[in-house]
């Protein structure tokens, strides 16, 4: 018997996460750069060209900041899908080649 074991984290889970994450962070990311920008409508905001690219943007470096830097993004937290550990493990030993 193991006294720190590692639980496989669900599929369902991980994915429930990241379609949350996309949503959430198209939405928030999404009204911050359309009230920057001046392209917010009554019914939210509707982003063309540079806002637009830089909104894909964000979203991207939201996925890679959280999931590298931050240790899960927002629904990762939640749900309990981060990998930390394993990451880190996986890191150590790639760096030796």
């Amino acid at each position: 018997m193991m006294a720190h074991e590692e639980k496989q984290v669900s599929t369902w889970r991980i994915i429930i996460a990241t379609i949350l994450d996309l949503i959430t962070s198209f939405f928030l990311l999404g009204y911050i750069v359309g009230w920057i920008t001046g392209d917010l409508t009554e019914g939210g905001f509707e982003l063309s060209g540079m806002p637009a690219l830089v909104l894909f943007l964000l979203i991207i470096l939201y996925f890679v900041v959280g999931g590298k830097y931050l240790g899960g993004t927002l629904w990762q937290r939640l749900l309990g899908t981060t990998r930390k550990q394993m990451q880190s493990g996986k890191r150590e030993t790639e760096g030796d080649t």
